[in-house]
């Protein structure tokens, strides 16, 4: 948080939302859909991928952001496993921009001790694409500061057959298979995500209102913030705006919330008495 603040000037209104947020209530792990790149370039007559390459700002500012607030996990959804049906030549140019991003930002990564991760079916990637990926990810694999989860050709409903598909070959080979019983946390501990806490916030840029396959078992009690503003017009004041919602929300798993002098308890033995009665 300190590091935020030092990069910004008093008075500015980053300043000013930087200050707003508490410290002790940063969400751990923030996860976003990065969607709009399209509908960006569209709205400027400019072919697609413009808006992809306009993308590259927002991520380079969101990962620098998150690093200086002091959130621990940050996820980019980057390429869908739906992505592939898109047109050969806007697809390959979304490899090349992922290569060059690499190229541009390890120098950056490491000089603020950030670590690099991929999450998603790799193998299928364009070999050289997964040979400079798999080079980034080993370059910064010994850094202790901001993780960044690459959702690369990932899909969540993928990422759930591969986790018991998982289960079942460590079974067969050490032949518990007869008397296996699969339950929450197995699940978990065989998920691309294994090493890292779940969500506590979901941004999705854009304004849609849907999860699109993304980290769909994580996200079960993530608190979602939905905003209009396109990814590559996505700022450092966007991300605090959804980091100053996040902790507005009251967050109770299920639960009930925190009662306030008694009242919820009173409430309760009121309405027992009622029932009672009636």
């Amino acid at each position: 948080m300190k590091a935020l603040l030092e990069s910004l000037q008093p008075g500015e209104r980053d300043w000013d939302l930087a200050q707003a947020i508490d410290p002790a209530r940063l969400p751990a792990h923030i996860a976003i859909i990065m969607d709009g790149n399209g509908r960006w370039a569209g709205r400027r007559r400019l072919p697609r991928v413009a808006g992809h390459k306009a993308g590259i700002g927002p991520v380079r500012s969101t990962v620098e952001t998150c690093a200086r607030l002091g959130v621990k996990v940050l996820t980019l959804y980057a390429f869908s496993v739906e992505n592939w049906k898109r047109p050969r030549a806007e697809v390959e140019t979304l490899w090349r921009l992922l290569r060059y991003y690499l190229k541009q930002e390890l120098p950056d990564l490491q000089k603020n001790d950030i670590r690099l991760q991929a999450i998603g079916r790799l193998d299928a990637l364009p070999t050289q694409v997964r040979r400079e990926l798999d080079a980034a990810v080993d370059a910064t694999a010994a850094n202790r500061g901001l993780l960044v989860n690459l959702a690369i050709n990932y899909g969540g409903r993928a990422e759930i057959v591969d986790a018991v598909n998982a289960i079942l070959e460590m079974a067969q080979l050490d032949g518990s298979i007869g008397s296996l019983k699969l339950d929450e946390d197995l699940i978990a501990t065989n998920l691309y995500t294994a090493s890292c806490p779940d969500p506590d916030l979901l941004i999705r840029t854009s304004g849609e209102m849907r999860i699109s396959n993304f980290l769909l078992w994580q996200i079960a009690y993530s608190e979602l913030y939905v905003t209009e503003t396109l990814w590559p017009d996505f700022t450092r004041t966007d991300l605090l705006e959804a980091v100053l919602e996040y902790q507005k929300r009251d967050r109770r798993y299920g639960g009930l919330s925190a009662p306030v002098n008694g009242d919820a308890q009173a409430t309760d033995e009121t309405f027992v008495v009622a029932l009672r009665s009636s």
